[in-house]
């Protein structure tokens, strides 16, 4: 019985679920059917019939929900597809609207246009994307294992990407494909056989045989101008030597009624100086050529090469033509030149015999007539660079005028100070007591020479302070110049420590020169030396003494001289008496160090 009645209450539940009858049937074979008594069976099957009619009647409501839902799918696909066709049509109508007045930026790769890029993509101005991937391409087409048909195209939902072994040579948008007329994916596909087809140049043009071919070209072109380098010095000393050779065949003086211009020995000088000015002039016109020719072998430099010969050769030409025209005027220059030549010794033969007394001016002092000849020579030079002026090459200029407000400039700052400055600057330059980069001692002030102008000259302190001082200061004062003793003999440091008298000297002099051996800069040849400066009341004071190159460590050299000489006196357990202190004398043992070989 209660079998039974679990077995009723399983199949009505399974009835009231909506479970079909052949669900029904499988569990009641697995219950068993003879466990059930007839009328069971005949509600069940009652009850089945009830429930496949309620899953039909459901069934074909969610059929109709479904076909509903469709439509209404299907009519919000057609809005955004109107929608989208409307907003591509406006945008077509827009870009064609623009087409006669927006020029497209050029992708050039090597002198050559690839494609041409009209719209922006995230953040890029057009101009930006053309520069982008013309140097992605570019340099893509240097690699020497290049594979042009490894090209391929990648496609998203926003962009589609040309690409090379996984990277992006370039992105190309719907709005790129609006310009060109067509889609991005065909743009892209497009685009892809330019690129291809650029990079199979690029490789011909960059691969290992015709890189091996180059070198080679640049070596043989880098040896036959070293050969003519070669030969046109050969060509030159053989020259001077038949030069030098003239002088005591065929050579005379040269002169002008009694005045000697030219001797022998400097005939010989002026044509050796015309034959060197010769050589140089066939070696610039040589590498005029070759230097071109070997930046037009690579096609990396080939513009260069075009550009760099267009320098040269533009301003070679141009100075051509104005000697060429300017020969005329260069006799005229030398007549006017020789004739205030001979008027200024016109001038010094008059000097001489005023001053000789030979000849006598009334009111004209014989002590008047070599400065009076100065200013008068002077005049007559000024007077004959006016007069070659308008036949010098761009005379029609402002030059001039230029120079007239310069001088005008310098008499009105021509105050002593000033000038006394410049004329101290120019003894320093000559007397050379430094120069740029030397660490010097100025007086008080200690650094190293970073600028010498006509005026001034400015130091850098060891603590980065720039120090100007006045060149007719510097004349007047005296100058220690540290880098030119490093140099040329060694610049020695010192430094002295005072230890008591109960340390032997020979302990103290081994450990400064340890010390000072151990010091980062100092030399070992010359050998450090120590010296004795004095025997103090209290202890006798001992000055170490090293050699050093490198003038611009000093300030360091000193500091690690000075910490190796701590460590190395405190290694051997022995003090350095600075501050002073007093050993009183009731009962302590004296400072005398023991003999050698005794003990304390």
């Amino acid at each position: 019985m209660k079998k039974f009645y679990l077995s009723f209450l399983f199949l009505l539940g399974l009835s009231v679920s909506g479970l079909s009858a052949q669900v029904v049937e499988k569990v009641l074979d697995i219950l068993g059917k003879d466990s059930l008594p007839a009328s069971a069976a005949a509600v069940t099957a009652d009850s089945d019939s009830v429930s496949l009619a309620a899953v039909r009647q459901e069934l074909a409501a969610a059929k109709l929900n479904e076909a509903n839902l469709r439509m209404e799918i299907e009519q919000i696909k057609l809005a955004a597809y109107a929608a989208d066709s409307l907003k591509l049509a406006g945008q077509k109508q827009r870009i064609d609207s623009l087409r006669q007045e927006v020029t497209g930026v050029p992708v050039v790769v090597e002198g050559d246009t690839l494609f041409y890029f009209y719209a922006k993509r995230g953040g890029h101005t057009p101009q930006q994307r053309a520069e982008n991937v013309a140097a992605d391409i570019a340099e893509l087409g240097k690699l020497l294992n290049l594979q042009p048909d490894s090209v391929y195209v990648e496609s998203s939902d926003i962009v589609t990407d040309v690409m090379y072994k996984g990277k992006v040579l370039v992105s190309f948008t719907d709005m790129d494909g609006l310009w060109e007329n067509c889609t991005r994916d065909q743009l892209a596909a497009d685009k892809r056989l330019v690129i291809m087809e650029k990079l199979h140049q690029m490789k011909e043009s960059h691969g290992l045989l015709q890189l091996g071919k180059r070198i080679v070209y640049f070596i043989l072109v880098l040896v036959g101008q070293y050969l003519l380098f070669r030969v046109t010095n050969w060509l030159f000393r053989k020259l001077k030597l038949r030069i030098v050779r003239l002088r005591n065949t065929r050579l005379k003086p040269f002169s002008i009624q009694d005045y000697e211009l030219l001797d022998t020995l400097k005939q010989v000088k002026l044509l050796v100086f015309l034959a060197s000015l010769v050589r140089y002039v066939i070696m610039f016109l040589q590498l005029l050529l070759t230097v071109p020719l070997l930046f037009s072998i690579f096609p990396q430099t080939k513009d260069l090469a075009y550009q760099l010969f267009s320098y040269i050769w533009n301003p070679v030409k141009s100075i051509f033509i104005g000697v060429v025209d300017y020969i005329p005027n260069l006799f005229t220059i030398f007549i006017i030149y020789m004739a205030v030549k001979y008027l200024v010794r016109l001038f010094r033969y008059l000097a001489d015999e005023v001053q000789s007394e030979h000849l006598k001016l009334r009111g004209f002092y014989p002590d008047w007539a070599i400065p009076t000849y100065h200013i008068i020579r002077f005049l007559l030079y000024a007077f004959m660079l006016a007069m070659i002026y308008p036949y010098l090459p761009g005379s029609n200029s402002g030059v001039f005028q230029g120079i007239s407000v310069f001088v005008g400039l310098i008499v009105s700052l021509g105050s002593s100070t000033v000038i006394g400055n410049i004329i101290a600057g120019l003894v320093i330059t000559y007397m050379r007591p430094f120069k740029i980069g030397d660490c010097i001692k100025l007086n008080d002030t200690t650094g190293n020479v970073v600028e010498k102008t006509p005026l001034v000259t400015r130091i850098r302190t060891p603590k980065n302070e720039v120090v100007t001082i006045p060149n007719s200061f510097v004349m007047s004062s005296h100058t220690v110049n540290f880098s030119q003793s490093a140099r040329e003999y060694g610049l020695i440091i010192h430094s002295e420590v005072s230890i008591g008298y109960d340390v032997p000297w020979r302990t103290v002099n081994k450990l400064l020169v340890e010390a000072a051996l151990n010091t980062p800069g100092v030399v070992d040849d010359p050998r450090p030396f120590v010296l004795s400066t004095s025997l103090s009341d209290w202890y006798p004071v001992y000055q170490v003494n090293a050699y050093i190159k490198d003038a611009d460590r000093l300030a360091e050299i000193y500091s690690d001289l000075h910490q190796n000489i701590q460590d190395r006196f405190n290694e051997a357990g022995v003090e350095i008496m600075s501050p002073h202190y007093m050993a009183v004398r009731d009962g302590n043992a004296s400072t005398i160090p023991p003999k050698e070989g005794e003990e304390e």
